[in-house]
Parts: structure tokens; sequence; C-alpha cells
């Protein structure tokens, strides 16, 4: 017997049960039997010629004018069925998009994974948390072999899976590129050549890159359009704008990017940040960069760990913990 006459004959018991006694309990098994109805995609026109076909075997002299009322139904319920089917269809795109978007997701985290380092001299927080599934927000960390430690942080204008793409393709770049520039500056610059020649015109990349050197306890660094982070000076107790100007990545392939350097201290700290730190939006618009630093500087006695988790909370918390934009935080600060 197929599913088709075993749903008539069970119908056919549903209806000719409530009509005996009007119980809940069988309106009850009739919400249990939809669901079968649906799982097998029974249209809703074939349920209404199902009821007037049952309903003329129970009451064959049934008034002409209520078997005219079913005409009426039918016509209706086709066009809704339609309407159901496509919206079925369009849920099974959705959940088909849905889970190649987590599959991507995964990958994006296992490809752009990067191992927060850790260094005699200095205390390494970071965290990077996307609005959405894709992560619009990188960062990396590299170590050479003389002990510096070299970090970047990017945001991709364009989301989703091919900013995924984009940002794999600058990792890996950057990994071959370490090794043979030092100096940020040139790093920027040949990376730059390698945007504009492999992606779309339409994607652009903001990067900050930055090498610290642990001999001199010098941070260099440039910036390729990224949002200027902060330098806590220790001595002074005072937050300063890491300034650093420069084209984004993939406008110019001749772009020449300048070197920056800061002379770190104990106590000092490099934070980095992408512009959805800086972009946190309220009921009152966007807040300052010193709403920020206020945020840093209540937490300042903590760990680099412990100041960005902190931060990123009352953050959230600022915003209806509703992330309008990828968030990234990174501060660097030296301890010996």
């Amino acid at each position: 017997m197929t599913f088709k006459n075993r749903m008539e004959t069970k119908y056919r018991k549903i209806l000719m049960n409530y009509l005996d006694n009007q119980s809940e309990q069988v309106l009850y098994q009739g919400q249990k039997f939809s669901r079968k109805l649906i799982e097998h995609q029974i249209t809703p026109e074939e349920m209404i010629s199902l009821h007037r076909s049952i309903l003329l075997e129970i009451e064959p002299d049934l008034k002409e004018s209520i078997l005219h009322s079913f005409d009426v139904l039918l016509e209706i319920m086709m066009g809704y069925g339609l309407a159901y089917r496509e919206h079925q269809s369009l849920r099974d795109q959705q959940i088909e998009l849905k889970n190649e978007m987590e599959v991507a997701a995964n990958m994006q985290r296992t490809l752009l994974g990067t191992k927060i380092p850790s260094k005699e001299h200095l205390d390494i927080g970071a965290i990077s948390v996307p609005a959405k599934k894709m992560n619009g927000d990188y960062f990396h960390f590299i170590e050479d072999e003389e002990n510096r430690l070299g970090v970047a942080i990017a945001d991709i204008i364009g989301k989703g899976i091919p900013a995924a793409l984009c940002m794999s393709m600058i990792k890996y770049a950057m990994d071959s590129l370490t090794d043979i520039h030092h100096q940020p500056s040139q790093l920027l610059e040949d990376l730059n050549r390698v945007v504009e020649q492999n992606v779309d015109p339409s994607m652009f990349i903001t990067m900050f890159y930055g090498m610290y050197d642990p001999n001199e306890h010098q941070f260099h660094y440039a910036s390729a359009g990224h949002e200027p982070g902060f330098f806590y000076d220790a001595d002074l107790n005072k937050f300063l704008d890491l300034e650093a100007k420069g084209l984004l990545l993939g406008v110019n392939k001749k772009t020449k990017y300048q070197g920056y350097s800061k002379k770190l201290n104990i106590g000092d700290m490099i934070i980095l940040l992408s512009d959805g730190v800086t972009e946190c939006r309220t009921d009152e618009g966007f807040i300052e960069r010193e709403a920020i630093i206020s945020y840093i500087r209540k937490n300042i006695h903590l760990s680099a760990k412990d100041i960005v988790n902190n931060v990123y909370k009352d953050l959230e918390r600022l915003q209806a913990f509703q992330l309008r934009d990828d968030f990234t935080l990174i501060i660097i600060k030296r301890v010996k």
C-alpha cells in the first residue's frame, strides 16, 4: 500500500471519529498527521479534494451549494500550495547554504588560525569575534629565527566566502614574504602587489603590520589604510594614537609605504584594533575613541588577555549584545 493510500485511510478515520464526538484528542491526532503530509509533500488541494469526496460518501445528498463552496476553496488553496512549495524550495536552499557557510566558517578558522605566542618580554592578548558566520577581520602572529615577533591585523572590505578566500591568500603570502623582509613597509609593498594582481578590483584590504625587535625593544610598523591603534606610554600614563599613513592594499601596485617605529619601555602597550571596535554603535551613535581608552584604562591592571576579553564584553553589552561589525582587539605589553 502506497503512502497516499494509507494517508486516505488515515484521514477518513480521523474525520469520521471527529464527526462522531468532536474530541480534542482527535484534533491533536490531526495535527500530528499534518506533519506526515508535509514530509511526503501532499498538497493542500489534494487534501481538500479528499475531504470533499469523503463528505460525499457520508452525505450523498449534501447541498449543492456546499459542494460548490469547495470549488472556491480548492482554487484558493491551489495558489497557496504553489506558494508553499516555492517556500519549501527556498527553505531547502537556505538550509543548504547555511550548511555550506558552516563548513566554510570551520575551514576559515582552520586555515586562518594563529597561535598567540608566549614571549619572555611581552604579555599578549587577542580576541576576534565575527558579527556573522564568516569573519571579515584577520590577525596573525609570526616569529622569525632572530626571535622577532610580527603581528598583522587586516580588515577585508567585502564579506563572506570571497573575503575568507582572500584572507587565506594573504596569510600564506605573508608567511613567505616575512622570510625575505623584516621591515613592515617593505612587506606591505610586496603584499600590495600580490593583492592587486590576484584580488577582484571591488575588494580592498586595510592592514597594519608591526615587527617587535626584542634586542632593541623597538616596535617597527606600517599601515595600509588600517584603523589607527593606540600606544600607551606607561611613564606618562597616557594613550596616544598610533598614527601611520598608507593606501589600502590592492588599489595601486606601485604604492610605497612609510615605516614608523616606537620604543617600548616596561609597561608600555601597543593596542591594535579593527573598525568594528571604533564603530560600536549605541542609540546615541558611534562611541568615541576616548570611550575605548576608558574601557582599556579600567582594566589596565589586568593581563593583556583579560583586558581584551573585558573590553569586548563591555562593548558588546553597550550594543545590547548585537555586534554590527567584526570585532578584533590585540594588546601587546612589554613586561620585562
